[in-house]
C-alpha cells in the first residue's frame, strides 16, 4: 500500500510537471552546519506570512538544544515534498517534523521514514489513516467554535437576532485541518436554525484568489445579501474581503468575516474595524514543544514516545491512537486585540496600529 501511495504520487506529479518539471524539480534544501543532532523540519508551505515564525521559532529553539535543523517547505505540492522527505533522509537527519500537503496520504512518508529507523513528529495538521510517532498541534477545532460563536454575537449586536446567510470557506480539500477547522464552526452554525449556511466549499492551495472568486460569486447569487464569511485561514479571509472591498462591504459593521493564523495583515484589517474577527493559534508553544519533542526522541530514540513527553492526549487519526500535545487557541477582535498578541509578544503596537 504504501508503495502504492508512492508511486501514485510519483506518477501524478509528473505528468503534472512534464519535462520542464522533470529537469527543475529537485530543489536545494537548507542544511545547518554538520552537528551531533539533525532535525528535518518541513512544512507544506510558506505561503501564509504565519510560517515565517514558525520556522523561526522551532529552528532557533531546537538549536538551543544542540540540534542542527534541515529545513525546506513544499509550496503545497505533495510530489515535491515526497522529494523533499527522501532528501532529509538521505541527509542523515535523526528525526523528521513533517506538516504534510496532503493529510491523506502522507502517512506513506511517515513509512518511508519509518523503514530507515527515523521517527516523525507531525506538526500541525494531523495526517489520517496512517502512522504517526507524536503530534503537536493546535485545537483546531476550538478555532472553528471560536469562529463561530463570535459570529452569533455579532449577529445580535448588529442584525438584532441569529438570523442571517453564512458562507464556510474551507482549504485545501479533503485536507483534515481543514475538516476539523470547518467542524467547530458547523456545530455551531447547527445549533442555531435562523442561520443559512449558503456555501461549504474548498479551495485548492488554500488560495486567497479562489476566495475572492468564490465570495464574488456569492455576491452575485444573493445580491449582496450574504452576512457571514467563516474561512479557514487568514489568506481565505483576505480573499473574501478583497471581494467585499469592490462592492464596498468590507466593513465588520457589513459582514462578518473570520480567518485564522492571524496573519499580521488581518489583524491590522481587525484593528482598523474592516474584518471582524481573527484567532490567534500561539506559534511559540507549537514550535517549541514541536522542537523539544523531536530533540529528545533525538537523543533517546528506544524511550517511549509517553515518558519523554508532558501531557497529551490521545487522538484516533483511523490507523492509531496518536500521541497528542494539543496548544491553546484565542480569539482576536478589535476589543481583545492588545490582550492578545500584543501583550503575547507577537506583535508589536506599532505593526498592528502603523503608528
Amino acid at each position: 500500500m504504501v508503495q502504492s501511495i508512492l508511486a501514485t504520487l510519483r506518477t501524478n506529479g509528473l505528468k503534472a510537471l512534464g519535462l520542464a518539471g522533470l529537469l527543475s524539480v529537485s530543489l536545494p534544501v537548507m542544511s545547518a552546519a554538520e552537528g551531533e543532532i539533525k532535525i528535518g523540519f518541513l512544512l507544506k508551505t510558506m505561503q501564509e506570512a504565519r510560517y515565517q515564525t514558525d520556522k523561526s521559532l522551532f529552528t532557533a529553539r531546537a538549536e538551543s538544544l544542540g540540534a542542527d535543523v534541515i529545513f525546506d517547505s513544499s509550496g503545497n505540492d505533495p510530489l515535491r515534498q515526497l522529494q523533499q522527505v527522501e532528501e532529509m533522509l538521505d541527509l542523515g537527519v535523526d528525526v523528521l517534523v513533517l506538516q504534510p500537503v496532503n493529510t491523506a496520504t502522507a502517512g506513506a512518508l511517515v513509512s518511508l521514514a519509518h523503514e530507515q529507523g527515523i521517527k516523525v513528529v507531525g506538526y500541525d495538521s494531523m495526517l489520517q489513516d496512517g502512522p504517526l510517532d507524536v503530534m503537536v498541534m493546535q485545537d483546531s477545532w476550538a478555532v472553528g467554535q471560536l469562529q463561530a460563536e463570535a459570529m452569533v454575537d455579532w449577529l445580535k449586536s448588529n442584525r438584532g437576532e441569529v438570523k442571517g446567510r453564512v458562507a464556510l470557506i474551507r482549504g485545501q480539500p479533503g485536507d483534515a485541518n481543514a475538516a476539523a477547522l470547518s467542524s467547530g464552526a458547523l456545530k455551531v452554525i447547527a445549533d442555531h436554525p435562523g442561520l443559512e449556511l449558503v456555501a461549504d466549499r474548498s479551495h485548492v492551495d488554500w488560495s486567497p484568489d479562489m476566495a475572492r472568486d468564490t465570495a464574488e460569486n456569492l455576491l452575485v447569487e444573493y445580491d449582496n445579501a450574504v452576512d457571514a464569511f467563516i474561512c479557514n485561514n487568514s489568506g481565505l479571509a483576505f480573499g473574501v474581503l478583497a471581494a467585499l472591498s469592490d462592492e464596498e462591504l468590507a466593513s465588520a459593521d457589513q459582514v462578518f468575516v473570520a480567518g485564522s493564523d492571524a496573519d499580521l495583515r488581518n489583524v491590522q484589517l481587525v484593528a482598523s474595524d474592516v474584518q471582524a474577527l481573527e484567532v490567534w493559534k500561539q506559534i511559540k508553544p507549537l514550535a517549541y514543544e514541536a522542537a523539544d519533542v523531536a530533540v529528545k526522541i533525538a537523543r533517546s530514540p528506544d524511550a517511549e514516545i509517553s515518558d519523554l513527553i508532558g501531557e497529551y492526549t490521545l487522538i484516533d487519526n483511523g490507523f492509531a491512537e496518536v500521541p497528542t500535545i494539543i496548544t491553546p487557541v484565542f480569539a482576536v477582535s478589535k476589543d481583545t486585540i492588545d490582550a492578545t498578541v500584543i501583550e503575547g509578544g507577537f506583535y508589536t503596537r506599532e505593526q498592528v496600529y502603523q503608528n
